[in-house]
């Protein structure tokens, strides 16, 4: 449910990740949090208002636990005085695509990279009653049956809807990026039967938003993140179940063009192409949105954490320093959970596979990393020399 930021002592600051969706059951809360973990928490960081009001409808939520809705620096890199850093990748993209349709996937409940992550996991008999999978903790089985039914819908939905796009619009690329943690076969085998279709997850979602003339989607978060950016975003809604799009996918669904048939959708692109129709926009989207992800206006959203994290700092009679027997007593948990983490790694259809983490998070090397510094530092008008090194894997320090 959130990220650990920083341990002071028996302190922590957490991060919830959970903004942008709406769970169907407080048990999701007890199997998703320790009891205990909240009270360790000194502050924590919300996306929102939204965000802010459902942890503290959390039935043991400390009332006296600061929540600082600063927003997430994912949506600082969608700020207009930060496009100017994405401008290489951006030009790339269009020459080599062309005004390109963007088609964005979110179907990791029933088509994950790996099937332990789905909503169930496969029957090892047929006829057996499924076993939940790791996106179903914290949920009624009858909740997540309709979810599971109402997502496999609506992936037949999209996979009808890419060759038919091809078709109606001859001129055009279709560009599919399935989520991160999706199984990219099925799409794979949409494209072998297409000319103009292309599969791909390379780089960071945000010039790719840039560079395409519009975006398709059903609820996925990229729909918003193109709200914020002022592209034009298309909700295909072939297959509608309010009780899952007004509670997992209201916010994306909603600052997006819907489009409830595909004569609707292609009619509506050809009003996006001709330029008589760009992103959704009106007060009540906009006004939603403000509720949902504070940020996007004023400092920017990491400039907010570090103002908090430096306010925490400066009050070190919080964080008292930890007894010989606690420090040793996290080395312990530190290191049993370093073991159990390499244990999975080794059974068949755990997360931890390097496989799946090499796809969900590709290699950055120095270079990349230093010169994405770079152009920070261009775009945001700095001229400190700043220091870049690996200590670990995939980690860097820029001091």
């Amino acid at each position: 449910m959130f990220k650990i930021l920083r341990k002071l002592g028996h302190e922590v600051v957490a991060w919830d990740e959970e903004a942008l969706v709406h769970l169907p059951d407080e048990t999701y809360y007890s199997r998703r949090i320790s009891p205990s973990a909240l009270e360790s928490v000194s502050a924590l960081f919300a996306w929102g208002e939204d965000n802010a009001e459902m942890w503290r409808r959390y039935p043991r939520f400390p009332r006296d636990l600061p929540i600082h809705a600063t927003g997430n620096p994912r949506m600082d890199l969608l700020r207009p005085e930060m496009h100017a850093f994405y401008d290489q990748e951006v030009a790339r993209l269009r020459k080599t695509h062309g005004d390109f349709i963007l088609v964005n996937t979110n179907f990791n409940h029933v088509n994950a990279f790996l099937p332990g992550q789905n909503l169930f996991q496969p029957a090892k008999v047929p006829g057996d009653t499924a076993e939940f999978g790791e996106a179903a903790r914290g949920m009624t089985r009858s909740y997540a049956e309709g979810l599971r039914d109402h997502k496999q819908a609506v992936m037949e939905d999209f996979k009808n809807m890419i060759p038919a796009l091809e078709r109606a619009f001859p001129d055009r690329v279709i560009v599919v990026r399935p989520h991160p943690t999706e199984n990219p076969a099925g799409y794979l085998e949409v494209a072998s039967r297409c000319r103009r279709v292309r599969v791909t997850n390379e780089g960071n979602v945000v010039p790719w938003l840039l560079a395409a003339k519009v975006l398709v989607h059903n609820g996925c978060t990229t729909g918003v993140e193109a709200f914020v950016v002022g592209m034009p975003a298309l909700s295909y809604r072939a297959t509608v179940d309010d009780r899952y799009d007004d509670g997992f996918y209201r916010l994306p669904n909603r600052v997006s063009h819907p489009c409830f048939d595909f004569e609707s959708l292609r009619e509506t692109l050809i009003r996006v192409f001709k330029g008589d129709l760009g992103s959704a926009g009106g007060e009540e989207r906009k006004a939603l949105v403000d509720r949902y992800l504070s940020g996007c206006e004023g400092p920017l959203a990491c400039e907010r954490i570090v103002s908090v994290l430096e306010r925490l700092a400066a009050a070190p009679s919080r964080f008292r320093k930890p007894f010989l027997h606690e420090r040793w007593h996290g080395r312990i948990q530190a290191g049993l959970r370093s073991l159990k983490k390499r244990y999975r790694a080794s059974l068949p259809g755990s997360i931890n596979q390097p496989a799946f983490q090499k796809h969900r998070y590709p290699v950055v090397t120095m270079e990349d990393i230093r010169d994405r510094v770079r152009r920070f530092q261009l775009v945001r008008g700095k001229r400190s020399n700043l220091l870049v090194e690996e200590f670990a894997g995939c980690f860097f320090r820029i001091s």
